[in-house]
């Protein structure tokens, strides 16, 4: 197959389709919303936690063509509904796949996927609740057209998700953008592995960095193996669904969870206001202020990014920008103005790829018989490819405090930092050939300009930073990175840290 323009895969298969939302409570009706290309096709929901189990088939469907909208990038589909599915009580809270085969269609294109969430019954919930980052998902998908990162500043909902997204054939490395190295081999800093595998299979470069299954069911497949009992919901639950953080003691986020309304992050912060715990296994956090809006087919996202300041001051951008002043450090006690990238592109091409330990004694690391200077992950690259840091200064033991420059750009006080490795940020000409990149400036330009104005070399201020592993007080755990997930199930140290974090003190 030919990769599309723009990094579209619109159609790539005999059949499309996508949920009526991305999020329903146990008892709901489902609805599923197919184009095809076939005369029938056919149904599988699996329930894809520590195993996947079928809970509805249907076969013999009749097939029928609809057309993509011009705008179903921005707008959505608004394709009628071809199939509703009742959900059972029996049906347990978690994520929901959804494959869709297009019956005597060439096996290469015949099958596309959907998902959505079951949210579990407000009477009968658990303590942890795990946040699919679907804010991040939509702004990376380019079915339809364009994304945030192809020059779209709106993204609709109501729209199928481009393929590999949520369910792929498991491969080592190949599909990892910070693809970790073994002993004697050179980084890959340009990313050509990655590039190599996803054009060959028509897969969008989103594959790499956000979705279901290069992050979100990694970490439920190890939670759930390992005992603990997950609630789940999407971004957009946090300021839509009334109670949703009652009776919770844990908030989960897991890999990418980059872009953040005004009322989810406010639910959040009131969350941990009232003694809940935050705990995010995620790199390049809370990075992007959005906003939803109606469209005359649903819903949409809108952010203008790195226009925000310019085209839609206060109201999207950058959460750290002067023009909203919010940021995400205040909370997490880490941001990624502080250090973006590890094992990407020229930012620290030969990186560990793990945690240096700085505090052993911490409770997080209880368990796993680190000691001072130890290295967390790297056999697996669990920091990569994007981060969360702060700035830093060793104390006369030579282990890690914030700095009285982060104190006064907001990182809270209790701020504890017990893991740390450097990390840097990419100007023009520095990013991997594996993603789609800005052509006039670089997150390392846009951060000197917009963050660090007020420093006297703004540009190498931006340059040199760090992903940590921090806690501030006992109620927020911070562990960097995005690919912390890829080291779960198969490093007993990761293994260990998730879990003295998911248990709190």
């Amino acid at each position: 197959m030919v990769a599309r323009r723009n990094d579209d895969q619109t159609f790539a298969d005999d059949i499309e389709g996508y949920p009526g939302s991305l999020s329903y409570e146990v008892g709901e009706t489902v609805s599923l919303h197919v184009s095809t290309r076939a005369t029938q096709w056919s149904v599988r929901v699996e329930r894809w936690g520590a195993a996947r189990s079928t809970v509805f088939e249907q076969s013999g469907l009749d097939g029928r063509f609809h057309e993509v909208p011009e705008d179903a990038d921005s707008a959505g589909c608004g394709w009628p509904v071809a199939i509703k599915i009742q959900t059972a009580c029996d049906w347990r809270p978690g994520f929901y796949l959804v494959t869709l085969t297009a019956e005597g269609s060439d096996p290469d294109v015949a099958i596309a996927h959907a998902g959505f969430v079951l949210r579990g019954h407000p009477d009968d919930r658990a303590p942890i609740l795990h946040i699919l980052p679907t804010n991040t998902w939509n702004a990376y998908n380019t079915w339809g057209g364009r994304s945030l990162y192809t020059g779209g500043t709106q993204v609709a909902f109501s729209r199928p998700f481009a393929r590999g997204m949520l369910a792929r054939p498991m491969v080592d490395r190949d599909d990892r953008k910070a693809r970790p190295t073994r002993y004697g081999e050179t980084p890959d800093a340009d990313g050509r592995a990655f590039q190599e595998y996803r054009t060959a299979r028509n897969y969008p470069s989103a594959i790499g960095s956000t979705g279901w299954f290069s992050h979100g069911r990694r970490f439920v497949e190890w939670a759930e193996s390992d005992g603990f009992a997950l609630d789940m919901a999407v971004s957009s639950d946090l300021g839509s669904v009334d109670g949703l953080l009652e009776g919770r003691t844990t908030v989960v986020l897991v890999g990418h969870d980059e872009y953040w309304s005004v009322d989810e992050r406010e639910a959040v912060e009131r969350f941990v206001s009232e003694d809940g715990r935050l705990v995010s296994f995620s790199g390049n956090t809370m990075f992007w202020k959005v906003r939803h809006e109606a469209t005359h087919r649903g819903t949409a996202m809108v952010c203008h990014k790195y226009d925000g300041h310019r085209n839609d001051p206060g109201k999207s951008g950058l959460w750290a920008d002067p023009t909203i002043g919010r940021p995400e450090w205040e909370l997490l006690g880490a941001g990624s103005a502080f250090g973006l990238y590890h094992r990407f592109g020229q930012a620290t091409p030969k990186g560990v790829g793990g945690y240096l330990v700085a505090r052993p004694e911490h409770w997080l690391f209880a368990g796993t018989g680190l000691r001072y200077g130890d290295v967390v992950g790297a056999h697996h690259g669990v920091v990569g490819y994007e981060t969360v840091g702060c700035p830093l200064t060793l104390d006369e033991y030579h282990q890690p405090v914030p700095t009285a420059d982060a104190y006064r750009r907001g990182v809270p006080s209790g701020t504890e930092i017990v893991g740390w490795v450097p990390a840097s940020n990419v100007g023009v000409g520095e990013y991997p050939a594996s993603i789609a990149a800005l052509s006039d400036q670089g997150d390392l330009e846009f951060i000197a300009e917009r963050i660090f104005t007020d420093d006297p070399d703004p540009i190498r201020r931006a340059r040199h930073g760090n992903s940590v592993i921090a806690t501030v007080g006992d109620q927020v755990v911070t562990v960097g990175t995005t690919d912390w997930v890829f080291g779960l199930g198969l490093d007993p140290d990761v293994d260990q840290i998730t879990r003295n974090a998911l248990n709190g003190r």
